[in-house]
């Protein structure tokens, strides 16, 4: 999410599948979808904000690092941010996955251009010559839509954004870096020759189970479907569920 003479993608947020929740008929949950970090300009772009259901917490991505002038490493998150040139891509932050599995990768770097942010499913890409690194492509869910693509870092020529909502890198041509996609924790592309950032994209909560069971009731931006003999809750903004 970031530039100075070029800046690293931001990072994905962290993805959570299988979660063990401990749920009790008849008790409320809260969910909540955090919003993608804010892109900036000549300091690391902010850190995405947390996504939670009940107890267990996916991180938000990590902002990407900034360029030539005053270089630095790329943020720690869910998935990492990518580094400006000559420096470390941002680590992996766990969240709490009570009995799920994780999906979260590091941030790219390069010795002399930027790195892509991590995504869902791989590293951020590493930046050669004077062309950015591509955000790491998202996970996969089982449906076969991807989530938290990260995004292409930004430079002379910028990264392409992770498969999965990443945003592309800028360039210094004039083209402008582009936000993470809306409800998929997708990372912002880096900006370049002293350009913002954009922004991740905001995260989101699907909640699953049979659809032999009983419907639930739930409040706040969300939609229904049953397919495949599931239900799923799918929340794009804030809310509770009781079941």
């Amino acid at each position: 999410d970031r530039s100075s003479n070029g800046g690293g993608g931001g990072g994905a947020g962290e993805t959570y599948w299988n979660v063990s929740a401990g749920i009790t008929l008849g008790s409320t949950y809260t969910v909540t979808v955090g919003s993608g970090g804010a892109g900036r300009v000549d300091i690391n772009g902010s850190n995405g904000n947390d996504s939670s259901f009940n107890s267990t917490v996916a991180k938000g991505g990590g902002g990407g690092g900034t360029g030539v002038t005053g270089a630095t490493n790329g943020s720690d998150g869910g998935c990492g941010g990518g580094a400006g040139p000559g420096k470390t891509g941002g680590n992996v932050i766990t969240g709490t996955p009570n009995g799920a599995t994780s999906y979260g990768y590091a941030g790219g770097a390069s010795a002399t251009t930027t790195g892509g942010g991590g995504g869902g499913g791989a590293l951020g890409g590493n930046g050669s010559g004077g062309t950015a690194g591509n955000g790491g492509i998202g996970w996969q869910a089982a449906w076969g839509t991807y989530y938290a693509g990260g995004g292409g870092g930004g430079y002379t020529a910028g990264g392409t954004g992770g498969t999965g909502g990443g945003g592309n890198g800028g360039t210094y041509g004039g083209t402008a870096p582009t936000a993470g996609t809306v409800n998929t924790g997708g990372g912002g592309g880096g900006g370049s020759n002293h350009g913002g950032g954009a922004s991740g994209g905001s995260g989101i909560v699907i909640i699953r189970y049979p659809s032999t069971y009983a419907d639930a009731t739930a409040t706040g931006a969300y939609t229904k479907t049953t397919s495949g003999g599931y239900k799923y809750y799918t929340f794009t903004g804030s809310g509770t569920i009781t079941f």
